[in-house]
């Protein structure tokens, strides 16, 4: 006998524990249709306040991942591997770890997401690439991944549909700081991926979802627990994110740093973090790693990427195309610097057009910030603090008003 929606909705609301096949027919429900966005939306709700167990999350992630296309990998095929980060500031890590894992003779098969909010999405960044094309169907992907190890694509409408329509739900319904339904979301895709190991890089900070390091290790416990039982060895980082990672922030730019990494010219802090991510997935240690940045090889495999994906490799080895308008924000005064908050940098990014507030808006990918100075670092005064990249004048003074920065 179907479930009767409202009683399910009743049950959960009022504390009670819903059962696998409850769960299952709910979410397969929502996704053919028959479930409409209002009960959803009451059963979002629900779980945002009485929270679910771990054999409710497991289920529902398990329901959301089978709404849809689940990768089948040929037998024999190396060990599939993934990282999932829940967002940050200047984080441009994926666009590094993909082609360095793919050199480990690993096979990476990266479903990502684009930008919302102050957090930037890859997907963003690697369409700044003129040409580059991140909607590949499945047997695309996997014509790519048996031929280069890797490829890096968009959620397509047949991968995990219930996540797609459930995330938009709860962003529209303030259930997205919801951890059972945070978990279930990222997850039912990371297990569609038929991954055998996945890294978790769980933020923390002024420039993330967790503002604190014991909400991240919850989820970071959560999300691995369900990755754990689904047979996929899941291992997680926490990484502070109260400053930028890297030294540039909007999609072109980062994309300008990310090619500098792969060179073996990155930042130190985007360089560590990366080898750490590898580190948990791979065959190899990190020196290894360290030498595949130094001496191009990671470098060349992100250009296998570009070419398979239909962009324009040639644009990579030039600054990315200027803003109309570049200026600096100088420091007030001789000192060190003591912070700059990555969630007022992500606010200034987002209205200058490098991100999105909501999904149906568009993005500028020649705008956002580089050249950004690091806590401890001393400064001159009218030194640049960094360097603002905008499409008009107002917004660039703007963004210069937004940027916190402590000098002392």
């Amino acid at each position: 006998m179907p479930v009767h929606i409202p009683t399910l909705i009743e049950k959960k609301r009022d504390g009670g524990s819903l059962e696998p096949s409850e769960i299952a027919e709910l979410v397969a429900g929502y996704s053919r249709g028959g479930v409409p966005d209002y009960q959803m939306a009451a059963f979002a709700m629900a779980v945002f306040f009485r929270g679910m167990s771990d054999v409710e999350t497991s289920a529902m992630t398990a329901s959301m991942r089978d709404s849809g296309h689940v990768f089948r990998w040929p037998g024999g095929s190396p060990p599939k591997v993934d990282k999932h980060s829940t967002g940050g500031i200047g984080d441009k890590v994926s666009l590094i770890l993909a082609p360095l894992l793919a050199c480990d003779g690993l096979w990476v098969p990266m479903v990502s997401g684009r930008g919302l909010g102050i957090t930037g999405g890859t997907l963003d960044k690697l369409e700044s690439i003129p040409g580059f094309n991140v909607r590949l169907d499945a047997s695309a992907c996997l014509r790519q991944i048996e031929k280069i190890g890797v490829f890096m694509a968009g959620q397509t409408d047949g991968f995990c549909p219930a996540d797609r329509k459930l995330y938009a739900l709860r962003d529209v319904t303030a259930t997205v700081p919801s951890r059972p339904l945070i978990i279930a979301s990222i997850m039912s895709k990371k297990l569609a991926e038929s991954l055998d190991r996945l890294v978790l890089d769980v933020k923390f900070g002024a420039g993330a979802f967790m503002k604190s390091r014991d909400d991240a290790a919850l989820l970071a416990a959560g999300l691995a627990a369900v990755g754990e039982a689904n047979g996929v060895r899941t291992s997680c980082v926490l990484t502070p994110m109260d400053e930028p990672l890297g030294r540039a922030v909007g999609n072109a730019l980062e994309v300008r740093e990310a090619v500098e990494s792969l060179q073996g010219r990155g930042p130190d802090d985007l360089v560590a973090l990366t080898l750490d991510l590898a580190c948990a997935v791979s065959n190899s240690p990190r020196d290894v790693h360290a030498r595949r940045l130094a001496d191009g090889s990671a470098w060349r495999k992100f250009l296998e990427i570009v070419e398979a994906q239909g962009g324009d490799a040639r644009t990579l080895e030039r600054p990315p195309a200027a803003a109309p308008v570049v200026v600096t924000l100088p420091s007030p005064r001789d000192g060190v610097v003591k912070s700059l908050d990555a969630g007022a940098i992500g606010v200034a990014a987002v209205r200058l057009g490098a991100g999105r507030n909501t999904a149906a808006d568009s993005i500028n990918p020649s705008v956002g910030f580089s050249e950004i100075k690091k806590s401890g670092e001393r400064i001159a005064k009218g030194e640049p603090i960094l360097v603002i990249h905008a499409a008009s004048e107002a917004d660039a003074a703007a963004a210069a008003r937004r940027v916190r920065c402590e000098v002392g």
